[in-house]
C-alpha cells in the first residue's frame, strides 16, 4: 500500500501536459494510476471474505477476541482456560444460531521478545516462529474454532499498525516530546509515580520499585519519543463508561476502572527509541523509533476485520466480547478505546476480565514450580475433561484453584457417574426410548399416573419448562460455571426420578413408556446444551440416543422438541465417559514404590 501511495503521489506532482498533447500524457498516467488507485481503495482478503458473508441486511457476526499471546515463554494453563472460554462462548452463539467469528494468535514484538530471541541464540523472527507455532497448537488440541491466529509479524497487520498510526497523527493525537517515567520490561510500560510502590525483595532483602498493578520491577527511565494525547482523552472515557456499565465485567472492576480515570491520565508514551528496541515495526515517517508494542497489539482486533477497509464495508467491528486476564485491564479499557475515539471507530461492545489460577492457593511460578504443562494436562486428562473441569471451576471474579485431584474427582462424579450413567440408564434393554415418544404423541394410550408417580413425573416435567432458559441467563452473562452447574442439576434429578420411579419392575409395565418420556428427554436436551463445553463428547452422546445431526440445535432444546430419536437404542454397552486406566492415587501410589506408571490415555478422554 505504501508502495501504491508513493506511485500515485509521484504522477500527481509530474507537470501538466499543455492542452494539445493532454490526451497522448494523461491516458497512460490514467492507465498507471488505476491498478495503485484499486489496490489501495480494495478490501483485504479478510475483509472480502467477511463481506461475502454479511450483507447490509444480515445480523452483523458475533466477534469474539482472546488477547494475544506473547511467545517468549511456554502456553500455560491460564491460557488454555482464555482460550477455552472464547470458543465456549463463540459456540453457544452457534448453537443459537447466530454465525460467530473467533480471532486469536500471538504477540511477537517488544522487547521481551528481543531479549528472549537473544538468549535462545536465535534471530527474532525465528524465535517468534517457534513460539507461534506452539500456541497455535495448543488451539489446535484444544479444539478452538479460531477463524484466524493472527501474528502481529503478519504483513496485513503492519499495515493496519502503520496506517492506524497516521491516522492518530494526522488527527493531531500524536506529539514529540521527552518522557520520564517508572519503566517495567516486563510489561512494556511506563508508570506514573501513583502506579508504583517500593517494596523489600524477598530472594534479596533489597529495596526495590514495582508495579502496583502487575506486581514487575519497573527502573526510572528518561527518552525521547513520541506520546499519544491520553489526558485528553479522559472526559470522553468516562462518558462512554457511563452510557455503558456493563462495557467492563465483572462490576468490582468497572468500579475500579471508572475511579481510576475520573483521577485524570497522563498522556503515554507510544514509542521507543530504535537503538533500544529494533524488534518492532518503525514509526511511519521516523524510522529512528519503533511503535509501542501494546499500540501494535491491540490493533490486532481490527486486522482480522480488514482494517483498513473501503467506507461502507460490512465488517465484524466492533467486537462484541473482548477476553482478557484481569492483569491486563488498563490496556484494554483505557488505551484502547481511547485510541478507537481519537481515531473516529466504534468501541467494542464488551469486555471480561476474568481471574487467574493458583495453585494450593499459591500463585504459579516457574520459580515454584507449581506451574500447569496446559498440553500434559489435555494428555493426562483428556481434552474434554480440561475444557469441563476449566469452565466447571474456573474463575471471573476471584480466582479459580487447580488441582489434579480435582480434575478426576469431577471427571468422576460429573461425567461418568452422572451424565454417562444416565445414558446407560435411559438406554436400558428395559426401555425403549423410540417407544416412549410415540407414548408421549399418542393421547389415546397415555395411562393413568397414581399419586405418587403422577408427582414424579409432574415435577420433572415443570423442571425441563424453562431449562434451557435458565441455562442461557447463566451463559450470556459469561457465567459458565454457572451453567454447567444447571445442566447437572437437572441430570442429578433425572436420576432421583428414574430410581424414585423404579421403572425397571414388572409391575410398571403399563406406565414405564410414559413415564420414561421426560428422563429421555432430559438427557437429550442437556446433550445439546453442553455441546460448546464438550462438542466431540455430546455428539458422540447424541449419536448414541440417535438424535438426527440436524436436530441438535437451540430450537431442538425444548420438551417436545424432536420425536425422531432413540430406535435402537436399547440395552447400550458404548460408554462415553470411561474409568481412566489408573486414578491419580494409583498413579502416585505406583511413583512411591518405584514403578512408575506410563500415562496412556484413552483417545475419548
Amino acid at each position: 500500500m505504501q508502495r501504491d501511495s508513493r506511485q500515485i503521489t509521484t504522477l500527481l506532482k509530474q507537470p501538466q501536459p499543455a492542452r494539445k498533447n493532454a490526451h497522448a500524457v494523461m491516458i497512460p498516467r490514467c492507465r498507471t494510476l488505476l491498478p495503485a488507485c484499486r489496490r489501495i481503495l480494495s478490501p483485504s482478503p479478510v475483509a472480502r471474505r467477511l463481506q461475502s458473508t454479511s450483507t447490509s441486511t444480515e445480523t452483523k457476526p458475533y466477534y469474539i477476541t482472546t488477547p494475544i499471546f506473547y511467545v517468549n515463554a511456554a502456553p500455560h494453563i491460564g491460557h488454555l482456560y482464555t482460550s477455552v472460554l472464547a470458543d465456549v462462548i463463540k459456540r453457544w452463539q452457534e448453537l443459537k444460531g447466530r454465525k460467530a467469528l473467533l480471532c486469536t494468535g500471538t504477540d511477537e514484538y517488544g522487547m521481551k521478545i528481543q531479549q528472549a530471541a537473544g538468549r535462545a541464540g536465535m534471530e527474532p523472527k525465528a524465535f517468534c516462529d517457534n513460539g507461534a507455532a506452539t500456541f497455535k497448537k495448543l488451539a489446535e488440541d484444544a479444539e478452538v474454532g479460531c477463524d484466524r491466529f493472527i501474528r502481529t509479524t503478519d504483513p496485513d497487520h503492519r499495515e493496519a499498525v502503520e496506517y492506524f498510526w497516521r491516522v492518530l497523527r494526522e488527527r493531531g493525537y500524536i506529539e514529540l516530546k521527552n518522557h520520564t517515567g517508572w519503566y517495567s520490561v516486563s510489561d512494556e510500560a511506563f508508570y506514573p509515580d501513583s502506579a508504583v510502590e517500593k517494596i523489600i525483595h524477598p530472594p534479596t532483602g533489597q529495596p526495590i520499585t514495582i508495579s502496583k498493578e502487575t506486581g514487575n520491577t519497573v527502573e526510572r527511565a528518561t527518552e525521547e519519543n513520541y506520546h499519544f494525547k491520553l489526558s485528553e482523552m479522559a472526559p470522553h472515557l468516562l462518558s462512554f463508561y457511563a452510557a455503558n456499565p456493563s462495557f467492563l465485567l465483572p462490576r468490582p472492576r468497572y468500579d475500579a476502572l471508572v475511579k481510576e480515570v475520573s483521577c485524570g491520565l497522563q498522556d503515554l508514551s507510544i514509542s521507543r527509541p530504535r537503538e533500544r528496541l529494533s524488534w518492532g515495526i518503525p514509526v511511519p515517517g521516523d524510522d529512528s523509533q519503533t511503535i509501542y508494542v501494546w499500540l501494535d497489539a491491540l490493533v490486532n482486533y481490527l486486522t482480522f476485520t480488514g482494517y483498513p477497509s473501503p467506507p461502507g464495508a460490512s465488517t465484524a467491528w466492533p467486537a462484541d466480547l473482548h477476553i482478557i486476564g484481569k492483569d491486563i485491564i488498563r490496556f484494554h479499557c483505557i488505551y484502547w478505546p481511547a485510541f478507537l475515539l481519537a481515531v473516529g471507530l466504534p468501541l467494542p461492545k464488551q469486555v471480561l476480565s476474568h481471574a487467574h489460577w493458583t495453585m494450593s492457593r499459591r500463585k504459579m511460578s516457574k520459580s515454584v514450580g507449581n506451574v500447569v504443562d496446559p498440553f500434559h494436562a489435555m494428555q493426562r486428562w483428556g481434552v474434554e475433561t480440561m475444557r469441563f473441569y476449566l469452565c466447571l471451576d474456573g474463575g471471573i471474579a476471584t480466582d479459580g484453584d487447580y488441582s489434579n485431584q480435582a480434575v478426576e474427582e469431577r471427571y468422576d462424579k460429573f461425567l461418568r457417574s452422572q451424565i454417562g450413567s444416565l445414558l446407560t440408564r435411559v438406554c436400558s434393554k428395559k426401555y425403549s426410548v423410540s417407544a416412549s415418544l410415540q407414548a408421549e404423541r399418542d393421547s389415546i394410550t397415555k395411562p393413568q399416573l397414581d399419586g405418587d408417580m403422577a408427582a414424579l413425573y409432574t415435577r420433572l416435567r415443570g423442571l425441563l419448562d424453562g431449562y434451557r432458559e435458565r441455562v442461557a441467563e447463566k451463559m450470556e452473562t459469561f457465567d459458565l460455571g454457572g451453567g454447567i452447574r444447571e445442566v447437572l442439576n437437572v441430570v442429578a434429578e433425572t436420576h432421583r426420578y428414574i430410581h424414585a420411579a423404579a421403572l425397571w419392575e414388572d409391575g410398571k409395565a403399563d406406565v414405564r413408556a410414559h413415564m420414561l418420556y421426560p428422563a429421555a428427554e432430559a438427557l437429550r436436551i442437556s446433550g445439546i446444551l453442553l455441546q460448546p463445553v464438550m462438542p466431540r463428547k455430546m455428539g458422540q452422546l447424541l449419536d448414541l440416543l440417535k438424535v438426527d445431526g440436524g436436530r441438535r440445535s437451540w430450537r431442538d432444546a425444548v420438551v417436545g422438541g424432536d420425536y425422531t430419536y432413540g430406535e435402537g437404542t436399547e440395552g447400550l454397552k458404548e460408554q462415553v465417559f470411561r474409568p481412566f486406566p489408573f486414578t491419580l492415587a494409583q498413579m502416585e501410589q505406583r511413583a512411591a514404590m518405584g514403578r512408575p506408571v506410563k500415562e496412556i490415555i484413552r483417545r475419548n478422554h
